[in-house]
């Protein structure tokens, strides 16, 4: 405010000419609409969204905005819009394929799985023509690829989807180009399952991880089960089938990277995929794994994979390798904080309603000292249940709450000083003795906004542990002439705030 309308006379007494121009141009119907404020005229122009599977193109040329500018789309981006309009390929019928096909043992298994979800142990004993019936498996006496590929056999999987396999590699370390030992899955998903976690959790290569506290030992499996049937039940839904490779497990001591052709179904990224539901490319398949309770509730398998890593003091899962070709997901062992875990565990057993997948992914952003977009309502919460605090709710910097640091016994504060934003600016000057403005900002990159940043430094150079010299943009800062840059940073500064 104020925002004043001055009105305008373009395309006057000519908006219809303007919109058949644009549809000719585009084969896109633009509407316009005039308004009038005071007299004044407003031209409205409603732009619809892309239609879906669809591109949107000038000339002949498929376009897509890259910043400010119009881009040639590119042939990956292409094809996964094309996709999105691409038929359930799990719900088309597999020609050919019959009865005889199907692995009886899987069969069992998947009608004991609906029973147990359905809470109805006559299930079990239903025809199994009718469970496959119910189940949207076949229709009209015809199978679809869905039949084939949670029950098929593996001579039936080779005959109509070779490609319908997962291969597992295990690995020493991370340089290594030969495998140590690998293992080929192809036969029916529901068979299969069982066997490729019980492949991937032998005690030498899914060793129990031991974190003590007080006079207690809890023993966490570098790999958890639920997060690995979930990240392989999902890769194998999820797939692209048309791609002709096949889902590939790549596991080392430290980490499990999960690897399936095809990129993220439409609207989900790697920045969303918590937050988002898409629709699943192999609806069919991903329909018939939760009616049996092999996978959770559609959208939350994600949620399931994140609270487990959270709760078990492990990096979150990573997708930042997904690209438009196919999703990779890497799984880490390694406890990253002890003390978190710890602090988790006690708060969730005391607890009757736990708290929820974002409720621990707003912790573990606050653990490692971030604060910035973090979702209101888990803040709320947390503050209110003292699970999270900050000195001034002005400054809006947060730290866990005292229960934790009674466990990782260090403090959460020198006086009103995060002893984690400290670590960050000692750092800087143990990298280089000048450091500017622009170089605390990237230490800080995601933690803290910029004005918070400012403050700190402007706070430090008010009591004198640093010096600024010169002005605006290239004000260099030094350490204090009274800190000794041979002794440990952090340790000094607390000395000399606390006087």
């Amino acid at each position: 405010m104020p925002h004043e309308i001055v009105g305008t006379t373009f395309a006057q007494d000519k908006t219809g000419e303007i919109e058949d121009g644009i549809y000719k141009r585009l084969s896109t119907r633009v509407e316009i609409e005039e308004l009038f404020d005071n007299g004044k005229r407003v031209l409205v122009f409603k732009i619809p969204a892309r239609p879906i599977g669809s591109t949107l193109k000038f000339e002949g040329v498929p376009l897509m905005r890259i910043g400010d500018s119009l881009r040639v789309m590119s042939d990956a981006e292409v094809f996964r819009i094309l996709s999105e309009r691409a038929p359930d390929f799990s719900a088309t019928i597999c020609e050919g394929l019959t009865f005889e096909d199907l692995d009886p043992e899987a069969i069992r298994l998947m009608k004991a799985g609906y029973a147990q979800k359905q809470e109805n142990p006559a299930f079990t004993t239903l025809p199994d023509n009718q469970v496959l019936n119910d189940l949207g498996l076949v229709e009209n006496n015809k199978y679809n690829y869905a039949a084939l590929i949670l029950l098929g056999t593996r001579n039936a999987l080779r005959k109509y989807l070779p490609n319908a396999e997962v291969i597992i590699e295990y690995r020493l370390n991370h340089s290594m180009i030969p495998y140590t030992a690998r293992k080929e899955f192809q036969e029916s998903l529901f068979t299969a399952i069982d066997k490729i976690w019980a492949y991937i959790n032998q005690p030498a290569s899914n060793p129990l991880l031991h974190v003590r506290h007080k006079f207690t030992i809890y023993d966490i499996h570098a790999f958890n089960e639920d997060v690995i049937r979930e990240a392989v039940l999902n890769a194998w839904g999820h797939r692209l089938w048309n791609n002709l490779s096949s889902v590939v497990i790549k596991q080392y001591p430290d980490s499990i990277n999960i690897i399936n052709a095809g990129g993220f179904p439409s609207g989900i990224t790697k920045d969303n995929i918590l937050t988002v539901n898409s629709q699943p490319r192999n609806k069919r398949v991903m329909e018939v794994l939760e009616k049996t309770g092999q996978v959770e509730r559609a959208g939350q398998g994600v949620d399931k994979m994140y609270y487990n890593c959270l709760m078990e003091g492990k990096p979150l899962p990573d997708y930042s390798h997904t690209d438009d070709y196919q999703v990779e997901l890497c799984l880490r062992a390694e406890i990253v904080d002890e003390a978190f875990y710890i602090f988790l565990k006690e708060v969730q057993n005391k607890r009757k309603d736990k708290l929820n997948v974002f409720d621990l992914f707003t912790l573990d952003k606050v653990r490692q000292g971030i604060s910035t977009d973090l979702p209101e309502a888990s803040v709320e919460k947390l503050q209110r249940e003292g699970l999270i605090k900050s000195q001034s709710s002005a400054d809006k910097k947060y730290v866990l709450g005292d229960l934790y640091y009674e466990i990782a016994k260090q403090p959460a504060y020198i006086k009103e000083y995060r002893v984690s934003d400290l670590q960050i600016v000692a750092g800087c000057f143990e990298k280089a003795k000048e450091v500017y403005m622009k170089d605390f900002v990237e230490a800080f990159e995601n933690l803290l906004t910029r004005e918070q940043i400012k403050r700190l430094i402007y706070k430090l150079e008010h009591e004198k542990l640093i010096i600024a010299d010169g002005v605006g943009r290239w004000t260099i800062y030094k350490l204090s002439e009274k800190i000794d840059d041979s002794r440990n940073i952090l340790t000094q500064f607390q000395l000399h705030i606390e006087g």
